[in-house]
């Protein structure tokens, strides 16, 4: 194996889900050579880890702590890729399973692909209990053909030029140093932040429909509202990415296209929650990139992630 590879994982109040995770990740036909745990929270973390005698299954597991009031999505990240050495690093949350075990492998053949990739992302497919809504849309943000996006794509594909995903990301670790790293204070959309000024630096961004975890959600539409809040946050407070770029027209056409696709798999039953939660999704995106003119009171209201509000 020509490249080393550290999987960087993010938990907070860890499920039964994220051994199956674990195992999966030692399964794996790429090696990983150590699997580094940033938990939120030591006292979550205990039951599921520590009393199931889980940590001493695996000799290449690392567990870092850290308090509600330390975690920042990008921060965190960069603290712990501090502990690796690898070539490679791979982030990924607790709620993504790999769906095989060529994950790894098919991530790093598509990342040193070329040498100006800075980053290849996972294809998300939903879990059993996904509803139709959201399995569409993980269909229409992760499509079946693997591509690799650069700045002259910027036209064609708009906002989705700078998609990536750190549910499960790969990072060539000599690009990362050189961009800087993740950035260190954000609500979220690290990944994006990151894959923005990667690409407008020359590097690209590959996404690999062939490396495949299971990932989904089912929120409520006040959960869609409070994550666009932040989504429309993290866009305002980086116009250096986000300036030229509305996300607005990617989100009509998701709209459209699931309308079309409820019709015709007679789903239509579903079409009117899809344009109530739409419009939770579009008022919320739209409060967070105004959240300057807001009363924090209203802010904190809004967002998904309190914590970040306190600092």
């Amino acid at each position: 194996m020509q490249y080393s590879v550290d999987v960087v994982l993010l938990t907070y109040k860890p499920k039964e889900q994220v051994l199956q995770l674990i195992d999966l990740l030692e399964k794996q036909t790429y090696p990983v050579e150590k699997i580094i745990i940033i938990n939120t929270e030591e006292k979550y973390f205990r039951k599921i880890f520590y009393e199931t005698g889980f940590m001493k299954k695996y000799n290449n597991l690392e567990v870092y702590h850290i308090s509600e009031k330390e975690f920042d999505h990008g921060k965190t990240r960069n603290k712990a890729v501090k502990y690796s050495e690898s070539d490679i690093f791979i982030c990924m949350t607790q709620d993504a399973i790999p769906d095989n075990e060529f994950l790894v492998e098919n991530l790093v053949k598509a990342l040193m692909d070329k040498p100006d990739i800075a980053a290849a992302y996972a294809r998300q497919l939903p879990l059993a209990d996904c509803r139709e809504i959201e399995r569409y849309t993980r269909e229409f943000n992760y499509p079946d053909k693997s591509c690799v996006k650069s700045i002259a794509d910027i036209d064609r594909l708009g906002i989705k030029t700078f998609f990536c995903s750190n549910v499960c990301a790969a990072y060539n670790r000599k690009i990362f140093e050189n961009q800087g790293k993740f950035i260190c204070r954000t609500i979220f959309n690290e990944d994006m932040i990151y894959a923005g000024k990667a690409i407008k630096a020359g590097y690209r961004i590959a996404y690999c429909a062939e490396a495949r975890v299971r990932h989904s959600h089912n929120y409520t539409c006040l959960q869609q509202l409070k994550r666009n809040f932040d989504l429309g946050v993290s866009q305002s407070d980086h116009p250096e990415v986000f300036a030229d770029i509305s996300s607005s027209s990617e989100g009509m056409r998701l709209v459209k296209d699931t309308i079309v696709h409820l019709w015709n798999t007679n789903n239509k039953r579903y079409i009117p929650y899809l344009i109530v939660s739409s419009a939770y999704k579009y008022i919320g995106y739209k409060l967070g990139l105004n959240y300057n003119k807001l009363p924090d009171k209203m802010i904190k209201k809004c967002t998904m992630n309190i914590n970040y509000w306190r600092i």
